[in-house]
């Protein structure tokens, strides 16, 4: 079985984020387990996030995440660069992510 990872806020979960698991699974195939680590309660830069962790946990379960791990605060209301690298370093510590997922705005 493949494993991949995604980095996320889900601050909301959008269209373009369940894009992102289906695509994901698309490539990778459909027993893909897809793990998350996601921003607790307060979101990139510091700010609060619209809803609380554990509902958004739900819905990236929901929307088809198999696992939602928490990213620590340091990371999580880091710049871009401190949020992705604790991002990767979580993923990478599970010892079983083999992929990283991500997507962007512009498509590049």
């Amino acid at each position: 079985m493949e494993v991949a990872g995604i980095i996320v806020e889900y601050n909301p979960l959008h269209s373009g984020h369940l894009r992102l698991l289906e695509a994901g699974r698309a490539a990778l195939g459909p027993d893909t387990a897809m793990v998350c680590v996601m921003s607790g309660n307060f979101v990139q830069r510091g700010d609060f996030a619209l809803l609380r962790k554990h509902a958004r946990a739900r819905a990236a379960v929901e929307s088809g995440a198999d696992l939602v791990l928490e990213l620590p605060l340091p990371w999580a209301v880091s710049s871009a660069e401190g949020f992705a690298a604790g991002g990767v370093q979580a993923l990478a510590a599970t010892g079983v992510v083999e992929h990283l997922l991500f997507g962007s705005e512009c498509g590049d």
